[in-house]
């Protein structure tokens, strides 16, 4: 699982999705254009949607795992770069085109994270980032 961190929101994708998902951010942030990015949260956390509107000004970051970055899909691209150019934004799906629930969201950054069942494969998983607070 890698991560995309922007104005204090840490989210984990899966390596390969993050790669597909940086080509398609970065080529829209590079052209000046705002959008929003959104995927489906997973039981644990409400089962519901989370988004973050994204704007060139603001730093982003992409964090990895794996040391080799994966065979880029043409088609996938084609389809996650439509859906940035939508009204409704960057909709995160899987390669597969599903929609599938984030991991979940864990208490602390590197807490475990449980899934929706036994073979699902999560797409995202948001976490809180930490924060400093005054004696």
């Amino acid at each position: 699982m890698g991560t995309l961190t922007y104005d204090g929101v840490v989210v984990e994708f899966d390596d390969r999705l993050l790669a597909h998902l940086q080509i398609v951010i970065v080529q829209k942030l590079r052209c000046g254009e705002s959008f929003l990015l959104s995927w489906k949260d997973a039981v644990s956390i409400g089962n519901g949607r989370s988004s973050v509107w994204l704007h060139p000004s603001i730093p982003l970051y992409f964090k990895f795992w794996g040391s080799r970055p994966p065979t880029i899909n043409r088609q996938w691209i084609a389809e996650l770069t439509a859906s940035a150019n939508s009204a409704h934004g960057l909709v995160v799906f899987g390669e597969d085109g599903s929609h599938q629930p984030t991991a979940g969201r864990g208490g602390e950054p590197n807490a475990p994270h449980g899934n929706g069942g036994p073979d699902e494969k999560p797409l995202a998983e948001p976490r809180p980032t930490e924060q400093l607070h005054a004696p």
